[in-house]
């Protein structure tokens, strides 16, 4: 009976309100971007983030804006921190992290890297076996099974 009542009384609520409802009883949580960019020599793009207190070095993204595409948000993220395009483009993952959620993509990179924002302490391109420390601890096994799954290094 409450049941009946319940669904009678929230489909006569406007749909903004419904909305509004919805979205105050969700949990929060962020949505970001990263890319694992591959050059020519098989090595992977890092860069050293003044934002990242615990594991600096990390894969070249960042956070989603409003109504943003995430394949949008991590070209924009990428030309904004280190002035490169990104060519062959591809969904990699979604993955969640506690209340974060990460899509990750692979790429190429299209030009030369140049640091763009106060962001940005420092880029390096790296073999997957040879990764900075500072590093998060789990970063380098799960590129390595992206490169390998994959098969984002040149065949020679």
């Amino acid at each position: 009976m409450l049941k009946k009542f319940v669904a009678k009384f929230w489909k006569r609520l406007p749909p903004s309100v419904r909305l509004q409802i919805v979205r105050a009883a969700q949990q929060k949580f962020t949505v970001s971007t990263a890319a694992i960019v591959v050059n020519d020599d098989d090595k992977i793009l890092l860069l050293d983030h003044a934002l990242r207190p615990y594991s600096p070095w990390g894969l070249p993204g960042g956070f989603i804006d409003r109504s943003e595409q995430p394949e949008s948000a991590i070209r924009r993220e990428i030309m904004e921190e280190i002035g490169i395009e990104l060519e062959a483009l591809k969904l990699y993952r979604i993955r969640t992290i506690r209340r974060h959620v990460e899509i990750l993509f692979t790429a190429k990179p299209l030009g030369s890297v140049e640091i763009r924002s106060r962001e940005i302490n420092d880029f390096g391109w790296f073999a997957l076996d040879d990764f900075p420390s500072g590093v998060g601890q789990t970063l380098p096994d799960l590129v390595r099974s992206i490169v390998e799954e994959e098969r984002l290094f040149n065949k020679k």
